[in-house]
């Protein structure tokens, strides 16, 4: 399925949340089969070949894609949550936000040192969570072979913060 098509069906709410956002609902995609099934098989394509190990999904729509990803990849799935959602020991990483601060953990014996590892969320804004996770698997040793997202608002600049990583996006607005 063409990014086009993809972009065909997530539907654009504007002023939501607030006044002047335009909001991007992947929920339409995802009631789609094809639709939903063209997404995760855009996301996989560029990282077929990088002998991914673990697919890590950042909370909570990086669940939704992540772990089908991870099944097309055959390889496990690892949640990355925000504070206080994980029952076992984990590391934090507190990251910045446009009024404040706020923070994501990982279990500390999720991902081992040295494997191949492909983040994955549907939407790359600003880049701030995605960074935080890439940290928090850097203190864990883990080898980020890429980062891939369904969606791209380039216009927020969250690609330049991760210009050390291998960044694909299958839509960008």
């Amino acid at each position: 399925m063409e990014a086009a098509e993809l972009r065909a069906l997530v539907r654009e709410v504007p002023n939501f949340p607030r006044p002047g956002i335009n909001f991007y609902d992947v929920t339409t995609l995802l009631q789609d089969p094809r639709g939903l099934r063209g997404a995760v098989e855009s996301m996989v394509a560029p990282y077929r070949d990088a002998r991914v190990e673990v697919v890590v999904g950042i909370e909570s729509r990086g669940f939704i894609f992540g772990a089908p990803i991870a099944v097309e990849l055959g390889c496990g799935f690892v949640p990355v949550r925000k504070p206080g959602k994980l029952p076992a020991a984990s590391l934090r990483q507190e990251y910045s936000l446009e009024y404040g601060t706020d923070a994501v953990e990982i279990h500390r014996d999720a991902v081992q040192p040295g494997q191949r590892v492909l983040v994955v969320d549907d939407l790359l804004a600003t880049g701030g969570t995605v960074l935080a996770t890439c940290q928090l698997l850097e203190r864990l040793q883990a080898g980020i072979c890429g980062l891939s997202f369904l969606i791209e608002l380039c216009s927020l600049g969250g690609r330049a913060k991760l210009a050390q990583f291998r960044l694909t996006s299958v839509i960008q607005y």
